[in-house]
């Protein structure tokens, strides 16, 4: 049913990857992720919604869809708190519904989904580390759209989305200990020239002058770099910026 020739299962890891680092942000690339899904699967007159459920503990919630019809279509699971994309999430196994008007596992969620004209469904597991649960949701509009071959597709799409998905977190922790790295390394600037300043001044020693420092911060109950801040700012001197690549 689909036609899926716009983008090839070889081609899957590296535009993955590509939206990894193209991205600002995780909500970004799984935006990403259920726009490519909704394309991939949809076909000519059946627009297939995409979506992605992400679980944590005592929550729950769509963190992503391919358009707005797709967020409402996903989140008529949770006041059931059931559904082929929760337990797809919960269980990490690929839920594939061909018909909600005669499906019995999930009870009056069925029903209502049905109601909106979602008639099959795919409900393929992201796996994530840690505590975290996710599953990529995809509707259908048509009874038994989706094939074998399309089940397949999804769960290759899945896989390939939970390796940069990681990817995409390991980056984002890089790029905080990175920021991180780059403001210790400009507050030590900044601190050691307040010292050499106050070592000029009072012509002491670099120790000396780091007592200094340290007994202005602890009486005034400021950080030591707001201080030496401070001394800078009181000869107009701007503070300097230590240059760090991550």
């Amino acid at each position: 049913m689909p036609d899926n020739t716009s983008r090839s299962e070889a081609q899957l890891p590296g535009a993955l990857q590509d939206m990894v680092l193209q991205s600002q942000d995780i909500g970004e690339f799984l935006t990403g992720l259920a726009k490519l899904a909704a394309g991939k699967f949809s076909s000519r007159g059946t627009e297939v919604l995409a979506a992605v459920t992400l679980l944590r503990p005592l929550t729950k919630a769509t963190v992503a869809s391919s358009n707005e019809q797709a967020q409402k279509m996903d989140e008529v699971q949770y006041p059931f708190d059931d559904g082929p994309c929760l337990r797809a999430a919960r269980e990490e196994t690929t839920y594939v519904v061909a018909d909600f008007r005669t499906e019995k596992r999930f009870g009056r969620y069925a029903e209502a989904i049905a109601s909106h004209g979602i008639l099959s469904a795919l409900g393929i597991p992201v796996r994530l580390e840690g505590e975290a649960q996710a599953g990529l949701d995809l509707y259908a509009p048509i009874a038994g759209y989706f094939t074998a071959e399309d089940v397949a597709a999804a769960e290759t799409l899945a896989d390939e989305a939970s390796k940069s998905l990681r990817l995409a977190v390991r980056i984002a922790r890089l790029a905080d200990t990175g920021e991180q790295l780059r403001a210790a390394m400009n507050s030590r600037t900044v601190i050691d020239v307040a010292a050499g300043i106050i070592m000029g001044q009072n012509r002491c020693s670099h120790d000396t002058a780091m007592t200094i420092l340290k007994a202005a911060s602890s009486g005034r109950n400021i950080k030591l770099n707001a201080v030496a801040a401070a001394v800078l700012q009181s000869i107009g001197q701007e503070a300097p910026s230590t240059h760090f690549r991550g």
